[in-house]
Protein backbone atom coordinates (compact mmCIF):
# COMPACT_ATOMS: atom_id res chain seq x y z
CA UNK A 1 0.00 0.00 0.00
CA UNK A 2 2.32 2.43 -0.18
CA UNK A 3 2.16 4.09 -2.15
CA UNK A 4 0.06 2.32 -4.94
CA UNK A 5 -1.23 2.23 -7.66
CA UNK A 6 -0.16 2.19 -11.21
CA UNK A 7 -1.94 1.79 -14.16
CA UNK A 8 -0.95 -0.60 -16.84
CA UNK A 9 2.80 -1.64 -17.02
CA UNK A 10 3.80 2.12 -17.66
CA UNK A 11 3.69 2.40 -13.92
CA UNK A 12 6.48 -0.81 -14.62
CA UNK A 13 8.45 2.27 -15.73
CA UNK A 14 6.97 5.10 -14.08
CA UNK A 15 6.40 3.89 -10.21
CA UNK A 16 7.20 5.68 -8.39
CA UNK A 17 4.17 4.13 -6.44
CA UNK A 18 0.93 3.17 -5.58
CA UNK A 19 2.14 1.96 -3.49
CA UNK A 20 1.85 -0.91 -0.98
CA UNK A 21 3.20 -1.82 2.12
CA UNK A 22 5.26 -3.75 5.00
CA UNK A 23 6.70 -3.23 7.94
CA UNK A 24 8.06 -3.43 11.19
CA UNK A 25 8.12 -2.46 15.04
CA UNK A 26 8.43 -1.81 19.11
CA UNK A 27 5.99 -2.10 21.84
CA UNK A 28 3.68 0.47 23.07
CA UNK A 29 -0.03 0.77 23.35
CA UNK A 30 0.08 4.44 21.83
CA UNK A 31 1.46 2.30 18.55
CA UNK A 32 -2.21 1.00 17.65
CA UNK A 33 -4.96 2.74 18.65
CA UNK A 34 -8.59 0.83 18.98
CA UNK A 35 -11.05 3.07 18.27
CA UNK A 36 -14.76 2.12 18.10
CA UNK A 37 -15.79 -0.41 15.75
CA UNK A 38 -17.09 0.35 12.48
CA UNK A 39 -20.80 -0.26 12.17
CA UNK A 40 -20.19 -2.74 9.60
CA UNK A 41 -18.09 -4.75 12.21
CA UNK A 42 -19.26 -6.38 15.75
CA UNK A 43 -18.22 -4.50 18.72
CA UNK A 44 -15.09 -6.66 19.74
CA UNK A 45 -12.23 -4.40 17.83
CA UNK A 46 -8.62 -5.77 19.49
CA UNK A 47 -8.62 -9.21 19.99
CA UNK A 48 -11.61 -10.48 18.25
CA UNK A 49 -13.37 -9.07 15.68
CA UNK A 50 -16.29 -11.14 13.90
CA UNK A 51 -16.50 -11.99 10.47
CA UNK A 52 -18.03 -9.06 8.36
CA UNK A 53 -21.77 -9.42 8.10
CA UNK A 54 -22.03 -10.88 4.25
CA UNK A 55 -24.80 -10.22 1.72
CA UNK A 56 -25.75 -13.19 -0.06
CA UNK A 57 -24.84 -13.50 -3.61
CA UNK A 58 -27.07 -11.87 -5.80
CA UNK A 59 -25.87 -12.84 -9.87
CA UNK A 60 -25.82 -10.56 -12.38
CA UNK A 61 -23.77 -8.35 -14.86
CA UNK A 62 -21.80 -6.91 -12.49
CA UNK A 63 -20.28 -10.03 -10.66
CA UNK A 64 -17.31 -10.23 -12.27
CA UNK A 65 -16.27 -6.79 -12.39
CA UNK A 66 -13.54 -8.45 -14.95
CA UNK A 67 -16.16 -7.98 -17.42
CA UNK A 68 -16.20 -3.95 -17.44
CA UNK A 69 -13.95 -1.66 -18.92
CA UNK A 70 -12.19 1.49 -17.49
CA UNK A 71 -13.63 5.01 -18.65
CA UNK A 72 -10.89 7.20 -17.71
CA UNK A 73 -9.17 8.67 -20.78
CA UNK A 74 -5.48 10.23 -20.58
CA UNK A 75 -5.83 13.89 -18.94
CA UNK A 76 -3.21 16.03 -20.25
CA UNK A 77 -1.72 19.55 -17.92
CA UNK A 78 -2.45 22.64 -19.55
CA UNK A 79 0.47 24.71 -19.30
CA UNK A 80 3.03 27.13 -21.45
CA UNK A 81 6.60 24.68 -21.14
CA UNK A 82 9.58 26.86 -21.90
CA UNK A 83 10.89 24.54 -24.71
CA UNK A 84 14.52 23.07 -25.89
CA UNK A 85 15.45 25.65 -28.51
CA UNK A 86 16.37 22.68 -31.61
CA UNK A 87 18.88 24.87 -32.80
CA UNK A 88 20.92 25.73 -29.78
CA UNK A 89 23.72 23.12 -29.43
CA UNK A 90 24.74 24.88 -26.37
CA UNK A 91 25.43 22.24 -23.40
CA UNK A 92 22.81 21.97 -20.59
CA UNK A 93 24.40 21.28 -16.74
CA UNK A 94 21.85 19.05 -16.00
CA UNK A 95 19.97 16.72 -18.38
CA UNK A 96 17.20 14.97 -16.44
CA UNK A 97 15.46 12.07 -18.70
CA UNK A 98 12.14 11.55 -17.04
CA UNK A 99 9.19 13.94 -15.48
CA UNK A 100 7.86 11.70 -12.93
CA UNK A 101 7.61 12.89 -9.17
CA UNK A 102 11.08 12.25 -8.22
CA UNK A 103 12.70 14.08 -11.55
CA UNK A 104 10.76 17.12 -11.51
CA UNK A 105 11.05 17.62 -7.99
CA UNK A 106 14.86 17.05 -8.74
CA UNK A 107 14.82 19.47 -11.22
CA UNK A 108 12.94 22.23 -9.24
CA UNK A 109 15.67 21.69 -6.54
CA UNK A 110 18.52 21.94 -8.87
CA UNK A 111 17.55 24.75 -10.64
CA UNK A 112 16.80 26.83 -7.95
CA UNK A 113 20.44 27.30 -7.68
CA UNK A 114 20.56 28.94 -10.84
CA UNK A 115 21.47 25.74 -12.72
CA UNK A 116 20.46 25.16 -16.35
CA UNK A 117 17.95 22.23 -16.93
CA UNK A 118 16.29 20.63 -19.44
CA UNK A 119 14.36 17.31 -19.12
CA UNK A 120 13.47 15.07 -21.82
CA UNK A 121 10.12 12.58 -21.74
CA UNK A 122 7.67 11.65 -24.58
CA UNK A 123 4.86 13.23 -23.14
CA UNK A 124 5.58 15.75 -20.40
CA UNK A 125 1.98 17.08 -19.92
CA UNK A 126 0.51 13.76 -19.35
CA UNK A 127 -1.03 13.28 -15.78
CA UNK A 128 0.74 10.07 -14.37
CA UNK A 129 -1.48 7.42 -14.89
CA UNK A 130 -0.68 5.67 -11.23
CA UNK A 131 -2.29 6.42 -7.95
CA UNK A 132 -0.11 7.55 -4.99
CA UNK A 133 -0.91 6.54 -1.45
CA UNK A 134 1.48 8.43 0.93
CA UNK A 135 1.55 8.75 5.12
CA UNK A 136 0.19 12.39 4.97
CA UNK A 137 2.80 13.78 7.48
CA UNK A 138 5.37 12.38 5.18
CA UNK A 139 3.70 15.16 2.68
CA UNK A 140 3.10 17.75 5.07
CA UNK A 141 6.67 17.86 5.91
CA UNK A 142 7.35 18.77 2.74
CA UNK A 143 5.09 21.61 2.05
CA UNK A 144 2.86 19.53 -0.01
CA UNK A 145 -0.53 18.21 2.17
CA UNK A 146 -2.34 20.37 -0.20
CA UNK A 147 -1.80 18.22 -3.18
CA UNK A 148 -3.85 15.60 -0.96
CA UNK A 149 -6.95 15.19 -2.62
CA UNK A 150 -8.27 12.59 0.33
CA UNK A 151 -7.04 11.84 3.74
CA UNK A 152 -8.33 9.33 6.12
CA UNK A 153 -7.44 10.27 9.63
CA UNK A 154 -7.15 6.38 10.66
CA UNK A 155 -5.82 3.66 8.97
CA UNK A 156 -7.16 -0.61 8.98
CA UNK A 157 -4.97 -3.65 9.21
CA UNK A 158 -7.15 -6.58 9.23
CA UNK A 159 -5.05 -9.57 10.66
CA UNK A 160 -7.54 -12.10 10.14
CA UNK A 161 -11.40 -12.95 10.68
CA UNK A 162 -11.09 -12.49 14.81
CA UNK A 163 -8.64 -9.42 14.95
CA UNK A 164 -8.47 -6.30 13.72
CA UNK A 165 -5.88 -2.80 14.66
CA UNK A 166 -6.88 0.61 13.98
CA UNK A 167 -3.59 2.52 13.55
CA UNK A 168 -3.16 6.35 14.83
CA UNK A 169 -1.80 7.78 11.52
CA UNK A 170 -3.39 9.43 9.23
CA UNK A 171 -3.48 8.60 5.69
CA UNK A 172 -3.95 10.57 2.06
CA UNK A 173 -4.13 9.86 -1.84
CA UNK A 174 -2.31 12.00 -3.97
CA UNK A 175 -3.59 14.30 -6.60
CA UNK A 176 -2.02 13.23 -9.21
CA UNK A 177 -2.76 16.59 -11.71
CA UNK A 178 -2.39 18.79 -8.36
CA UNK A 179 1.23 17.56 -7.63
CA UNK A 180 2.29 17.82 -10.91
CA UNK A 181 0.81 21.03 -12.25
CA UNK A 182 2.84 22.29 -8.87
CA UNK A 183 5.92 20.91 -9.26
CA UNK A 184 5.58 21.75 -13.47
CA UNK A 185 4.90 25.30 -12.78
CA UNK A 186 7.79 25.81 -10.16
CA UNK A 187 9.77 24.34 -12.97
CA UNK A 188 9.12 26.65 -15.22
CA UNK A 189 9.18 29.74 -13.18
CA UNK A 190 12.50 28.58 -12.73
CA UNK A 191 13.45 28.16 -16.51
CA UNK A 192 13.59 24.49 -16.86
CA UNK A 193 13.36 23.53 -20.01
CA UNK A 194 11.63 20.50 -21.52
CA UNK A 195 11.90 18.22 -24.39
CA UNK A 196 9.17 15.85 -26.22
CA UNK A 197 11.23 12.90 -27.07
CA UNK A 198 11.98 9.73 -26.31
CA UNK A 199 16.09 9.23 -24.76
CA UNK A 200 17.57 6.87 -26.76
CA UNK A 201 21.45 6.78 -25.85
CA UNK A 202 23.54 8.51 -23.71
CA UNK A 203 27.06 8.45 -24.59
CA UNK A 204 29.60 10.19 -22.33
CA UNK A 205 33.08 11.69 -23.23
CA UNK A 206 35.48 13.16 -19.78
CA UNK A 207 33.66 16.37 -19.02
CA UNK A 208 30.58 16.24 -20.76
CA UNK A 209 27.47 13.97 -21.65
CA UNK A 210 25.04 13.63 -24.57
CA UNK A 211 20.83 12.26 -24.45
CA UNK A 212 20.66 11.17 -27.98
CA UNK A 213 16.91 11.31 -28.82
CA UNK A 214 14.40 9.43 -30.82
CA UNK A 215 13.71 12.58 -33.35
CA UNK A 216 17.41 13.27 -34.02
CA UNK A 217 18.19 15.52 -31.58
CA UNK A 218 21.05 15.41 -29.39
CA UNK A 219 20.88 17.41 -25.55
CA UNK A 220 24.32 18.16 -23.94
CA UNK A 221 25.25 18.33 -20.60
CA UNK A 222 27.66 18.19 -17.31
CA UNK A 223 25.73 15.62 -15.77
CA UNK A 224 22.70 13.18 -16.98
CA UNK A 225 20.59 12.35 -14.48
CA UNK A 226 17.73 8.73 -14.89
CA UNK A 227 14.49 9.49 -13.92
CA UNK A 228 12.42 7.46 -16.24
CA UNK A 229 11.95 4.32 -14.01
CA UNK A 230 12.82 0.44 -13.69
CA UNK A 231 13.30 -0.80 -17.12
CA UNK A 232 15.86 2.17 -17.58
CA UNK A 233 19.14 0.83 -19.64
CA UNK A 234 20.91 3.60 -18.98
CA UNK A 235 22.13 2.22 -15.04
CA UNK A 236 24.41 -0.02 -14.79
CA UNK A 237 24.69 -2.74 -12.32
CA UNK A 238 27.80 -5.22 -11.17
CA UNK A 239 25.62 -7.46 -9.81
CA UNK A 240 22.61 -9.99 -10.58
CA UNK A 241 19.49 -7.85 -9.87
CA UNK A 242 17.91 -10.73 -7.52
CA UNK A 243 14.59 -8.41 -6.98
CA UNK A 244 11.34 -9.73 -5.76
CA UNK A 245 8.47 -8.39 -6.62
CA UNK A 246 5.12 -6.46 -5.37
CA UNK A 247 2.33 -6.92 -8.05
CA UNK A 248 -1.31 -6.07 -7.51
CA UNK A 249 -4.50 -5.43 -9.60
CA UNK A 250 -6.49 -1.92 -8.89
CA UNK A 251 -9.73 -0.31 -9.61
CA UNK A 252 -11.23 2.60 -8.85
CA UNK A 253 -15.28 1.41 -9.68
CA UNK A 254 -18.26 3.15 -8.37
CA UNK A 255 -20.23 0.31 -6.50
CA UNK A 256 -24.14 -0.33 -5.25
CA UNK A 257 -22.27 0.16 -2.18
CA UNK A 258 -19.94 -1.25 -0.12
CA UNK A 259 -18.96 -2.82 3.82
CA UNK A 260 -15.67 0.15 4.38
CA UNK A 261 -15.87 3.35 6.93
CA UNK A 262 -15.62 6.40 5.27
CA UNK A 263 -12.99 7.80 7.99
CA UNK A 264 -10.81 4.70 7.85
CA UNK A 265 -8.94 3.44 4.92
CA UNK A 266 -7.73 -0.30 4.63
CA UNK A 267 -4.12 -0.67 4.52
CA UNK A 268 -3.98 -4.39 4.71
CA UNK A 269 -6.72 -6.95 4.73
CA UNK A 270 -5.27 -10.58 5.24
CA UNK A 271 -8.54 -12.34 5.76
CA UNK A 272 -9.05 -15.43 3.75
CA UNK A 273 -12.74 -16.19 4.51
CA UNK A 274 -13.45 -15.24 0.96
CA UNK A 275 -11.60 -18.12 -0.54
CA UNK A 276 -13.97 -21.03 1.40
CA UNK A 277 -15.24 -22.08 -1.71
CA UNK A 278 -12.13 -22.24 -3.80
CA UNK A 279 -9.65 -24.81 -2.65
CA UNK A 280 -6.74 -24.01 -5.13
CA UNK A 281 -7.07 -20.61 -4.58
CA UNK A 282 -6.94 -20.74 -0.84
CA UNK A 283 -3.86 -23.22 -0.94
CA UNK A 284 -1.97 -21.09 -3.15
CA UNK A 285 -2.94 -17.53 -1.08
CA UNK A 286 -1.58 -19.76 2.16
CA UNK A 287 1.87 -20.09 0.72
CA UNK A 288 1.96 -16.67 -1.49
CA UNK A 289 -0.34 -14.46 0.41
CA UNK A 290 -2.28 -11.57 -1.12
CA UNK A 291 -4.02 -8.65 0.78
CA UNK A 292 -6.84 -6.01 0.17
CA UNK A 293 -6.04 -2.42 0.31
CA UNK A 294 -8.86 -0.16 -0.16
CA UNK A 295 -9.69 3.72 -0.41
CA UNK A 296 -13.28 4.41 0.22
CA UNK A 297 -14.00 8.16 -0.87
CA UNK A 298 -18.12 7.90 -0.73
CA UNK A 299 -20.96 5.11 -0.38
CA UNK A 300 -20.24 4.40 -3.81
CA UNK A 301 -17.01 5.38 -4.88
CA UNK A 302 -13.82 3.27 -3.52
CA UNK A 303 -10.59 2.15 -4.64
CA UNK A 304 -9.62 -1.53 -4.31
CA UNK A 305 -6.12 -3.24 -4.72
CA UNK A 306 -5.30 -6.82 -4.13
CA UNK A 307 -1.88 -6.92 -3.79
CA UNK A 308 1.14 -9.29 -3.15
CA UNK A 309 3.44 -7.61 -1.06
CA UNK A 310 6.35 -9.29 -2.28
CA UNK A 311 7.21 -12.48 -4.39
CA UNK A 312 10.29 -14.26 -6.11
CA UNK A 313 8.82 -15.38 -8.49
CA UNK A 314 6.44 -13.37 -9.53
CA UNK A 315 3.29 -14.33 -8.71
CA UNK A 316 1.15 -14.18 -11.80
CA UNK A 317 -0.84 -11.58 -12.10
CA UNK A 318 -4.18 -14.04 -13.32
CA UNK A 319 -3.73 -15.30 -10.06
CA UNK A 320 -4.28 -11.89 -8.66
CA UNK A 321 -7.12 -11.17 -9.97
CA UNK A 322 -9.51 -14.24 -9.50
CA UNK A 323 -8.63 -13.88 -5.56
CA UNK A 324 -10.07 -10.54 -5.75
CA UNK A 325 -13.07 -11.26 -7.82
CA UNK A 326 -13.58 -14.04 -5.22
CA UNK A 327 -12.93 -11.49 -2.33
CA UNK A 328 -15.11 -8.84 -3.89
CA UNK A 329 -18.08 -11.57 -4.00
CA UNK A 330 -17.37 -12.57 -0.38
CA UNK A 331 -17.81 -8.68 0.30
CA UNK A 332 -20.96 -8.24 -1.71
CA UNK A 333 -19.45 -5.59 -3.61
CA UNK A 334 -21.36 -5.42 -7.06
CA UNK A 335 -19.17 -3.20 -9.05
CA UNK A 336 -21.19 -0.55 -11.72
CA UNK A 337 -18.54 1.21 -13.40
CA UNK A 338 -14.69 1.03 -13.69
CA UNK A 339 -13.12 4.25 -13.92
CA UNK A 340 -9.57 3.71 -13.68
CA UNK A 341 -8.18 -0.17 -13.90
CA UNK A 342 -4.48 -0.12 -12.74
CA UNK A 343 -1.69 -3.25 -13.01
CA UNK A 344 1.04 -2.39 -11.02
CA UNK A 345 4.46 -4.17 -11.14
CA UNK A 346 7.60 -3.08 -8.83
CA UNK A 347 10.90 -4.79 -8.15
CA UNK A 348 12.00 -4.55 -4.60
CA UNK A 349 15.46 -4.83 -3.13
CA UNK A 350 18.08 -6.39 -5.28
CA UNK A 351 21.46 -4.73 -5.84
CA UNK A 352 22.07 -0.97 -5.96
CA UNK A 353 23.81 0.18 -9.14
CA UNK A 354 27.27 0.41 -9.74
CA UNK A 355 28.46 3.83 -7.29
CA UNK A 356 29.89 5.75 -9.22
CA UNK A 357 28.70 5.76 -12.64
CA UNK A 358 28.59 8.35 -15.45
CA UNK A 359 24.85 8.83 -15.35
CA UNK A 360 22.62 9.77 -12.08
CA UNK A 361 19.73 8.22 -11.20
CA UNK A 362 16.77 9.24 -9.04
CA UNK A 363 13.52 7.49 -8.33
CA UNK A 364 13.07 3.46 -9.53
CA UNK A 365 16.31 3.73 -11.03
CA UNK A 366 18.47 4.41 -8.24
CA UNK A 367 17.40 1.64 -6.18
CA UNK A 368 15.09 3.90 -4.02
CA UNK A 369 12.04 1.91 -3.69
CA UNK A 370 11.64 0.58 0.17
CA UNK A 371 12.59 -2.96 -0.32
CA UNK A 372 9.90 -4.13 2.06
CA UNK A 373 7.13 -2.13 1.73
CA UNK A 374 7.14 -1.11 -2.10
CA UNK A 375 7.08 2.76 -1.05
CA UNK A 376 8.78 5.19 -3.02
CA UNK A 377 7.13 8.53 -4.06
CA UNK A 378 7.69 10.58 -0.67
CA UNK A 379 11.26 9.68 0.06
CA UNK A 380 12.35 10.06 -3.56
CA UNK A 381 10.93 13.44 -3.60
CA UNK A 382 12.21 14.32 0.17
CA UNK A 383 15.80 13.53 -0.85
CA UNK A 384 15.63 15.58 -4.14
CA UNK A 385 17.11 18.71 -2.20
CA UNK A 386 19.92 17.58 -0.56
CA UNK A 387 21.17 15.54 -3.94
CA UNK A 388 20.38 18.70 -5.62
CA UNK A 389 22.40 20.49 -2.81
CA UNK A 390 25.27 18.25 -3.66
CA UNK A 391 25.13 18.87 -7.66
CA UNK A 392 25.32 22.47 -6.96
CA UNK A 393 28.66 22.54 -5.13
CA UNK A 394 29.46 20.80 -8.56
CA UNK A 395 28.06 22.50 -10.89
CA UNK A 396 27.75 25.94 -9.10
CA UNK A 397 29.58 29.44 -9.50
CA UNK A 398 32.71 27.90 -10.06
CA UNK A 399 31.88 25.22 -12.06
CA UNK A 400 35.31 23.04 -11.33
CA UNK A 401 34.24 19.68 -10.21
CA UNK A 402 32.88 17.61 -13.34
CA UNK A 403 33.39 14.25 -15.08
CA UNK A 404 34.50 11.11 -12.78
CA UNK A 405 34.93 13.03 -9.16
CA UNK A 406 31.42 14.99 -9.89
CA UNK A 407 29.57 11.26 -10.24
CA UNK A 408 31.55 10.51 -7.10
CA UNK A 409 29.96 13.64 -4.99
CA UNK A 410 26.41 13.05 -6.18
CA UNK A 411 26.04 9.41 -5.59
CA UNK A 412 27.59 9.59 -2.53
CA UNK A 413 25.72 12.36 -1.24
CA UNK A 414 22.60 9.59 -2.45
CA UNK A 415 23.80 6.62 -0.86
CA UNK A 416 26.00 7.34 2.05
CA UNK A 417 27.30 4.94 3.85
CA UNK A 418 24.62 5.25 6.68
CA UNK A 419 21.59 4.79 4.18
CA UNK A 420 23.39 1.91 2.25
CA UNK A 421 23.42 0.36 5.85
CA UNK A 422 20.03 1.05 6.61
CA UNK A 423 18.85 -0.50 2.82
CA UNK A 424 20.73 -3.84 3.89
CA UNK A 425 18.03 -4.00 7.33
CA UNK A 426 15.31 -3.36 4.95
CA UNK A 427 16.46 -5.90 2.46
CA UNK A 428 16.49 -8.30 5.19
CA UNK A 429 13.30 -7.09 6.06
CA UNK A 430 11.98 -7.96 2.38
CA UNK A 431 13.75 -11.43 2.41
CA UNK A 432 12.00 -12.84 5.57
CA UNK A 433 8.87 -11.82 4.11
CA UNK A 434 9.72 -13.84 1.32
CA UNK A 435 9.68 -16.79 3.80
CA UNK A 436 6.91 -16.30 5.19
CA UNK A 437 3.40 -18.22 4.48
CA UNK A 438 -0.06 -16.69 5.38
CA UNK A 439 -0.04 -17.83 9.01
CA UNK A 440 3.59 -16.03 9.47
CA UNK A 441 2.77 -13.02 7.64
CA UNK A 442 -0.37 -12.44 9.91
CA UNK A 443 1.66 -13.02 13.10
CA UNK A 444 4.43 -10.61 11.69
CA UNK A 445 2.36 -7.97 11.22
CA UNK A 446 0.48 -8.36 14.45
CA UNK A 447 3.47 -8.25 16.09
CA UNK A 448 4.79 -5.27 13.77
CA UNK A 449 1.74 -2.81 14.77
CA UNK A 450 2.12 -3.53 18.59
CA UNK A 451 5.25 -1.77 18.55
CA UNK A 452 5.74 1.77 19.65
CA UNK A 453 5.04 3.91 16.46
CA UNK A 454 8.23 5.88 16.92
CA UNK A 455 9.84 2.98 15.31
CA UNK A 456 7.14 1.38 12.96
CA UNK A 457 6.34 5.26 11.32
CA UNK A 458 10.12 5.33 10.80
CA UNK A 459 10.54 1.89 9.05
CA UNK A 460 8.02 2.58 6.74
CA UNK A 461 9.19 6.24 6.23
CA UNK A 462 12.88 5.11 6.07
CA UNK A 463 14.18 7.34 8.70
CA UNK A 464 15.65 5.01 10.95
CA UNK A 465 18.50 5.19 11.59
CA UNK A 466 21.09 2.06 11.68
CA UNK A 467 21.33 1.68 15.19
CA UNK A 468 16.92 2.37 15.85
CA UNK A 469 16.76 -0.39 13.21
CA UNK A 470 18.63 -2.92 15.39
CA UNK A 471 16.57 -1.71 18.36
CA UNK A 472 13.55 -2.29 16.15
CA UNK A 473 14.13 -5.52 15.48
CA UNK A 474 15.41 -6.78 18.90
CA UNK A 475 12.35 -4.98 19.88
CA UNK A 476 10.27 -7.32 17.38
CA UNK A 477 11.73 -10.30 17.96
CA UNK A 478 11.31 -10.32 21.37
CA UNK A 479 7.71 -9.51 21.52
CA UNK A 480 7.07 -11.85 19.12
CA UNK A 481 4.72 -14.87 18.82
CA UNK A 482 6.98 -18.73 19.11
CA UNK A 483 5.89 -19.72 16.01
CA UNK A 484 7.12 -16.59 14.60
CA UNK A 485 10.77 -16.72 16.34
CA UNK A 486 11.00 -20.15 15.04
CA UNK A 487 9.99 -18.86 11.53
CA UNK A 488 13.10 -16.44 11.97
CA UNK A 489 15.28 -18.95 13.31
CA UNK A 490 14.67 -21.70 11.04
CA UNK A 491 13.47 -19.61 7.88
CA UNK A 492 15.93 -16.53 7.54
CA UNK A 493 19.50 -17.29 8.76
CA UNK A 494 20.86 -17.10 4.98
CA UNK A 495 19.24 -13.91 4.93
CA UNK A 496 20.59 -12.74 7.88
CA UNK A 497 24.04 -13.74 7.28
CA UNK A 498 24.28 -12.11 4.21
CA UNK A 499 23.01 -8.65 5.79
CA UNK A 500 25.44 -8.92 8.72
CA UNK A 501 28.28 -9.84 5.81
CA UNK A 502 27.73 -6.88 3.77
CA UNK A 503 26.81 -4.74 6.69
CA UNK A 504 30.74 -5.42 7.58
CA UNK A 505 32.07 -4.71 4.26
CA UNK A 506 29.70 -1.39 3.86
CA UNK A 507 31.49 -0.35 6.92
CA UNK A 508 35.17 -1.47 5.85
Amino acid sequence: MCELSHISLVSYQTLSLMGTLARPPLVSSASTKFVSCPSFLPKTCNSSVNKLRIRPRIHCRWTNFLDLKPEAKPELLDIDLLQHDKSDASPYDVVIIGTGPSGLRLAQSVSAYGIRVCCVDPAPLSVWPNNYGVWVDEFHNMGLEDCLDKTWPLTTVFIDDHKVKYLDRAYGRVSRHRLKNRLMERCVALGVKFHKAKAWKVNHKEFESAVSCDDGIELKGSLIVDASGFTSTFIEYDKPRNHGFQIAHGILAEVEDHPFDLDKMVLMDWRDSHLGNEPYLRASNDKLPTFLYAMPFDSNLVFLEETSLVSRPLLPYKEVKKRMVARLRHLGIRVKRIIEDEKCLIPMGGPLPCIPQSVMAIGGTAGLVHPSTGYMVAQTMALAPPLARAIAECLGSTRMIRGRQLHYRVWGSLWSVERRLTREFYTFGMETLLKLDLKGTRRFFNTFFDLDPYYWHGFLSSRLSIGELGMLGLSLFGSAPNPSKLDILTKCPLPLVRMVGNLALETI
